[in-house]
């Protein structure tokens, strides 16, 4: 790919765990104010790929390159020193603590000097109102615990946190995965704003629908292997479905099934589609239906 030198970059990465073959020569490119979406169903090696960018795993093969040079990230604290900030699935926060507690977990501002050291509160709570508001983050009580927040609150407390922090790529290990659709577009925004403030954003997820709307380009993996690499002008959201579907698989499965006497290939097919377009179109919608309650019995 030609152009500006990548922020982040995966050259030929390996690794396996044993006899397990975990990833097999992926690589990608992640640019400052762009996007990179990585695809694939459980067991793609999505998992495995974001770990070894952010210093959890080394690589058994290829490289990791920062700014065009090549790294070795011993630990995620590695990689942040490098402006690699990753927020994992977990958030890494602490349910019971407040938001301006977490927000500054593991990186507390203190004041005074030897035996008089202490931590910080005014400043922290203080940066802390500061760094959410420059991502448009409207939090109710910087004082509550961070439990009681929405997940897509502490999706949005996690991004502002790692941009607070100098990060220059941000890599999200699914962050709508358990989110309904309100709280998964209110992380979807926080993607865009982060692209718009120039950081490189490395979109981990399962769903093309999620991805599709603000991805500036879409790396596909199925097992371990590196299934396509497509800038968002070269393929359309339902050919990304397509191919994140398995749509060369079912057309296998579709020959196979036409052997079997007594089978409708055909029919089989359209019922899986219809499942799959099913499942899509309730994860979309805004305004799930829900069924009417029962009535009470009355009293006698």
């Amino acid at each position: 790919m030609s152009g500006p030198t990548a922020l982040l970059a995966a050259d030929g990465v390996g690794k396996h765990f044993g006899s397990v073959r975990a990833l097999h020569g992926v690589s990608l490119s992640v640019r400052a104010g762009e996007v990179t979406c990585v695809l694939g169903d459980n067991g793609a090696g999505k998992s495995t790929l974001i770990k070894i960018l952010s210093g959890v795993f080394p690589p058994d093969a290829g490289r990791v390159l920062v700014d065009g040079e090549s790294v070795r990230f011993h630990s995620p604290r590695d990689a942040l020193g490098a402006g690699v900030a990753t927020v994992f699935q977990d958030l890494a926060m602490v349910p019971l603590m407040a938001v301006w507690r977490n927000f500054f977990l593991g990186s507390e501002p203190t004041r005074g000097w030897g035996p008089w050291r202490r931590f910080d509160v005014a400043a922290a709570r203080e940066q802390t109102l500061a760094g959410l508001a420059a991502m448009g983050i409207d939090i109710r009580d910087p004082d509550q615990p961070s439990g009681t927040l929405s997940g897509g609150e502490r999706q949005s407390v996690a991004i502002a946190r790692a941009v607070h922090f100098g990060a220059r790529v941000l890599i999200l290990d699914e962050p709508t995965s358990a989110l309904g659709v309100k709280q998964a577009g209110v992380v979807l925004r926080r993607i865009a704003q982060a692209r718009e403030r120039g950081l490189g954003v490395v979109f981990i997820t399962h769903n093309p629908h999620h991805a599709y709307p603000v991805g500036d380009r879409f790396v596909v993996l199925h097992r371990g292997r590196l299934l396509g690499d497509h800038a968002k002008a070269e393929i359309t959201r339902e050919e990304l479905v397509r191919q994140m579907s398995g749509g060369a698989e079912l057309e296998a499965l579709g020959h196979e099934l036409e052997r079997i006497p007594g089978v409708d290939a055909s029919s089989v097919l359209s019922d899986v589609s219809d499942l799959s377009d099913a499942s899509d179109a309730s994860a979309g919608d805004p305004s799930p239906v829900h069924p009417p309650p029962r009535a009470l019995p009355e009293d006698s």
